[in-house]
This record gives C-alpha cells, sequence and structure tokens, in this order.
C-alpha cells in the first residue's frame, strides 16, 4: 500500500463535530456535547490500530481527502465482520448482509462489510494511507471511492431516494472533473458486481456527467 499526501490534513473529529453543530435536527432534545467528539474520534482509530484491525476509510470523510466536500456525521469504514468483533465498543444498531449501523459512544459508525466481493477488493486494491490530523489512516484511493458511489446508485434509485442520488452523483463528478480518472477499468470491474440492467444504467450516469463537465468546461472558456 504506498503512501500519499494529496491535501492539507483532514482533522476527522472536527469535521464529524461541525457537522451535528448545523444539523439543526440534533438540537432537539437534550443538550450536545460537541467537544467530547473530538477525542471519540480520536479513540476509535487509536482502538482500531491497537487491536490491529484491517480497515478502510471511506465515505464523505474519505472524501475530503481529495476534493472540498459536505460535512458528515458518520465514519464509513469497510471491514470484516469478525474484525467488528473484536470492537465490543461499538454497539450494533442493524445489520444485513452488506451493512452494519452502529455507534462508538455518539459517534454514528457504518461498516460495509467485506462478504461483498467488491467492498473487499476496494479494501486491499483501492487504498492509500492518508494524513489526517488523528492519525495515518487507510483510506480508499479516487478510483476506490467511484466504484462504491457507483455500484451503491442502482440501488438508491430503485429505493426513491432523490436526495441521496443527487449527493452521489455530485460526488462522483466532481471526482472525476479533478482527477479524470480512466472510467473504462472502473466499469470492467462493476461488471463483476452489479447485472447488466445496473450496468446499463451506471455507464448512462456516467455519459450524463461527463456532459455536465464538459459544459462546465465550455463555460470556464467563454470570453465576454
Amino acid at each position: 500500500m504506498r503512501t500519499v499526501s494529496i491535501r492539507p490534513k483532514v482533522h476527522i473529529g472536527q469535521v464529524v463535530r461541525n457537522a451535528v453543530i448545523f444539523d439543526f435536527k440534533n438540537w432537539q432534545g437534550k443538550p450536545l456535547n460537541t467537544d467530547s467528539l473530538l477525542q471519540t474520534v480520536s479513540r476509535l482509530f487509536a482502538l482500531l490500530h491497537e487491536r490491529q484491525i484491517e480497515y478502510l476509510l471511506v465515505g464523505g470523510v474519505a472524501l475530503l481527502q481529495y476534493i472540498e466536500g459536505r460535512n458528515t456525521e458518520d465514519i464509513d469504514l469497510i471491514m470484516a465482520l469478525p474484525s467488528l468483533d473484536r470492537l465490543p465498543e461499538i454497539q450494533i444498531a442493524s445489520q444485513d448482509i452488506d451493512f452494519v449501523r452502529g455507534r462508538f459512544g455518539e459517534l454514528h459508525i457504518d461498516v460495509l462489510l467485506t462478504r461483498n466481493p467488491l467492498f473487499e477488493k476496494v479494501r486491499k486494491q483501492y487504498a492509500a494511507i492518508q494524513h489526517f490530523v488523528e492519525r495515518d489512516i487507510p483510506c480508499a484511493s479516487v478510483e476506490g471511492l467511484l466504484l462504491l458511489k457507483l455500484y451503491a446508485l442502482p440501488s438508491l434509485y430503485r429505493q426513491g431516494n432523490f436526495a441521496r442520488v443527487g449527493i452521489y452523483e455530485n460526488d462522483i463528478a466532481t471526482l472525476m472533473y479533478a482527477y479524470q480518472p480512466q472510467v473504462e477499468p472502473l466499469l470492467q470491474e462493476l461488471s463483476n458486481h452489479l447485472s447488466e440492467t445496473d450496468l446499463s444504467a451506471v455507464r448512462d450516469i456516467l455519459v450524463e456527467i461527463q456532459e455536465r463537465i464538459e459544459r462546465f468546461g465550455k463555460g470556464l472558456n467563454k470570453r465576454d
């Protein structure tokens, strides 16, 4: 796994804390102690290191290593289920075949389980060590994040989750604009994990995103 440094260090605790503060839903009911989130985040990654647990940081926090992103209250990790069993401090709220949602103190944790072959592939082959304020952390690469977001889109469309579709498509467009990754290798990888119908839908989405990028480029080149 190569070590790279793409952007200034992200302070994960501050990212989560700011997201909680600016989400007004969180101010309903009991007062928030957002300062403790800084210590909670540091403690989580310290435990992962101390117990030598293999994991990969993905989701909104990982995205911030590459582009300016939105606030996120969640920590998203790819991890094997037996590794999760070694973290009894995480209280599991829900679980299905591919995902676990839980809490580590006041921190929301989403775990993508490695028994999903794509998640395991991303963890092993689309990763790099990134430098965060808390510590150096294994983090998904640009291509790894694109694979995960493209893989999720067909399901989000079927769920009718318009808001989340918009967020994911914007993340994909921003990564593609900033890094211009090779798309065909990503589609080839996704062909091993998506149905032909879903893969065709992903191709159509990528065409639309590329058209948006081209329109944006033309707008930059216009002269009055």
